[in-house]
């Protein structure tokens, strides 16, 4: 018996690392930003999509259409506020953005087995919960950097603000109400 835990320790061991080194080349790889975007990859703007209903549960238009629309201003915002993040960063967020696009990767570290752009509310609430409590600090801080990125690209847009009753900075010259 001890032996066969002990294969399926190596077997795990050898998988994810192979699933690890995959990762460190998908993620030097030049991606093209996606069309209308400066630093999401196609992939990572799926992968955004895909997090901003679970994140912003309840705040998105109910309205199909506005809803798609809201979630790609989002990702619009997202990206926008990435690509002024400094290289470093950057590249640290696209590491992480090549490792949840690849198949293996994205179901062992996410837990979901469909591409985001497939995948459901509940496995992405699931996936989001998990690295919100995860043991590992890298999980934490993924959790933290990809949420705090959502929601302020949620609440950066003019349109979101009505729901919080927020009417928006005063300008130049106008005396608060």
């Amino acid at each position: 018996m001890a032996g066969l835990a002990r294969r399926r320790f190596l077997a795990v061991g050898l998988g994810s690392a192979a699933i690890l080194a995959a990762a460190g080349w998908w993620a030097t790889r030049p991606g093209r930003p996606a069309e209308g975007l400066k630093a999401l990859d196609a992939d990572a703007a799926a992968f955004v999509a895909a997090i901003v209903p679970a994140v912003l549960a309840g705040t998105l238009p109910a309205d199909a259409d506005a809803r798609t629309r809201a979630i790609r201003d989002t990702v619009a915002a997202f990206d926008r506020a990435v690509s002024g993040l400094t290289p470093a960063v950057q590249s640290e967020l696209g590491q992480l953005f090549s490792l949840v696009g690849i198949a293996p990767a994205r179901r062992l570290i996410a837990g979901v087995s469909r591409p985001w752009h497939e995948a459901s509310v509940e496995e992405v609430d699931a996936f989001l919960s998990s690295w919100r409590t995860g043991r590992l600090d890298l999980m934490r801080a993924g959790y933290q950097a990809l949420t705090q990125l959502v929601i302020a690209a949620w609440y950066g847009n003019p349109a979101a603000w009505a729901a919080i009753g927020y009417p928006g900075a005063p300008t130049l010259g106008e005396k608060p109400a």
